[in-house]
């Protein structure tokens, strides 16, 4: 009995051990930013993004979640996916711009911590399929995968502008309304597994032919995929409304 409740509280240690290394990466792309190695800051980014999902499954599917996990791994976030991206894209593409620009980092920063705290609050009495607000994993992938394609600094004003603006945008959808699948209802003890396994050995064969383009179509097409059902619920017209009576309006 004893073995069997010390085995139990080491289970709980094994998602945390992903969200250490999360944060590892998370340290390790501030470095690198700093360093200007734009391109390794980018891709410490990618595995800390992935870890960030792992730590989530592997706590579900052993059933170790916690309220420890939920607070380390949101605090390991804020560095890894808050911290490591606006230093980053400051370093890489703004540092030389005026004021008003370079604080663009500093607003992505404030509205992924913001985001995060909502979800901590919001999480028990929401539908678990999708996220609110674009997470912020997914908003630094998008930021990781720009530099990734193009690990270069940035000189071009007009170039750093538009950088700022992508920022500006994220930061906006990281606070909004706007629903993104979450993918937390796939059961990986289901006969689903063997499917997911084949289909990450077919990504890894896609992304090992051209990473820098997978990695941005990737990203950027999940952050399409929130605004893509609002705007065609907003292009659809409401109907009017019958008259009193029960009258089509017509003589």
């Amino acid at each position: 009995m004893k073995e069997r409740t010390r085995f139990r509280r080491g289970a709980y240690l094994i998602p945390s051990l992903f969200t250490t290394g999360n944060l590892l990466c998370g340290y390790i792309a501030v470095v690198r930013s700093v360093q200007g190695q734009f391109e390794w800051a980018a891709i410490a980014l990618f595995i800390a993004a992935l870890l960030d999902r792992v730590d989530g499954w592997v706590a579900r599917l052993t059933g170790t979640s916690s309220d420890f996990g939920v607070q380390f791994d949101s605090l390991a976030d804020v560095i890894s996916f808050g911290i490591g991206p606006a230093l980053l894209a400051y370093m890489w593409a703004l540092s030389d711009l005026p004021k008003p620009w370079s604080l663009a980092p500093f607003l992505y920063l404030a509205a992924g911590t913001a985001r995060l705290a909502r979800f901590n609050i919001q999480a028990s009495g929401q539908d678990k399929r999708y996220f609110v607000g674009l997470p912020i994993p997914a908003a630094a992938c998008a930021l990781a995968a720009c530099v990734f394609y193009s690990p270069a600094r940035v000189s071009d004003p007009i170039a750093g502008g538009l950088v700022a603006a992508l920022i500006a945008t994220l930061a906006v959808l990281m606070v909004s309304k706007v629903r993104y699948r979450s993918f937390k209802e796939i059961d990986l003890r289901s006969r689903i597994r063997w499917v997911m396994v084949i289909l990450m050995a077919l990504v890894y064969f896609v992304v090992a032919a051209s990473p820098q383009i997978v990695a941005l179509i990737l990203s950027f097409s999940y952050l399409v995929s929130g605004l893509v059902p609002r705007l065609g619920r907003a292009g659809r017209k409401e109907p009017r409304p019958a008259p009193a009576g029960g009258s089509d309006g017509r003589a």
